[in-house]
């Protein structure tokens, strides 16, 4: 069974009970020797006057202006963080195998919608999270935040999801970016479970959901957050960090 699957299946299996909302050493020159100065004086501006066996005291010093050197081949010039570097929705880290209340800020998203079998999910999720980076270049957009997967729907062999990206900001009214379309990730309160370990041992963590959720009499919505801290690997065995965000439905008035 998958994890959404036994996800499914454990909420609905609390439909009933869950009526009530609940990180060498250089040796010393000889004292005889040019200085590194002296022996590589850098070049200047100002042409010393040879017809002097020394300096002029009363001389001011030429001032020296280095000549302009082309910047190095392979010079770091990176300016903008790596990809690792970027925020998640709670900034504060959460701990494995515990239960964090937290609040999800709103932040604009880019969005693409799709569906997969289960044992494509991480390749389409990959290909999704691409796609939008490309939109986001071609319109000049900055990621702002870690990928987030909503989960719409579930079934037995796949499901419905929305991949997002957090922005810095929309874009201008009327920009066009094909299947990738903008607007906010779900935001309030959340539950979040931080799990980490290769991607197929995710269900393990969301057993712990359910029975967190069992245990404490809590109603969540059908729909639920992955954020991936880490990059989805190709590896099978690759270690990841993700949290998971449960929406806990709101009392009935």
């Amino acid at each position: 069974m998958t994890r959404l699957a036994t996800l499914a299946a454990g909420l609905l299996a609390l439909v009933p009970s869950l009526t009530t909302a609940s990180l060498a050493q250089n040796a010393p020159p000889p004292t005889n020797a040019p200085s590194p100065a002296e022996a590589n004086p850098l070049p200047t501006t100002t042409v010393p006057d040879t017809t002097k066996s020394g300096p002029d005291p009363a001389a001011p010093s030429p001032q020296q202006v280095p000549i302009p050197r082309p910047a190095q081949a392979g010079a770091a010039q990176a300016v903008t963080p790596p990809p690792s570097a970027l925020p998640t929705l709670v900034t504060v880290p959460g701990e494995p195998n515990d239960v964090d209340e937290v609040t999800l800020p709103a932040k604009p998203v880019a969005i693409l919608a799709g569906e997969t079998k289960w044992e494509e999910a991480r390749a389409n999720l990959r290909k999704a999270y691409k796609t939008i980076g490309e939109t986001l270049a071609k319109l000049n957009l900055k990621q702002a935040g870690r990928p987030i997967a909503l989960f719409t729907k579930t079934e037995d062999d796949g499901f419905q999801y929305e991949a997002m990206i957090p922005i810095e900001a929309a874009p201008a009214q009327g920009a066009e970016g094909g299947d990738v379309k903008f607007g906010s990730n779900p935001s309030g309160k959340a539950l979040r479970f931080k799990h980490s370990g290769s991607y197929e041992e995710i269900d393990g963590t969301y057993e712990t959901l359910i029975a967190y959720l069992d245990a404490k009499e809590i109603a969540v919505q059908d729909r639920f957050l992955e954020e991936y801290v880490t990059d989805l690997g190709e590896g099978a065995d690759d270690k990841l960090d993700i949290n998971i965000y449960a929406l806990p439905k709101e009392p009935a008035k």
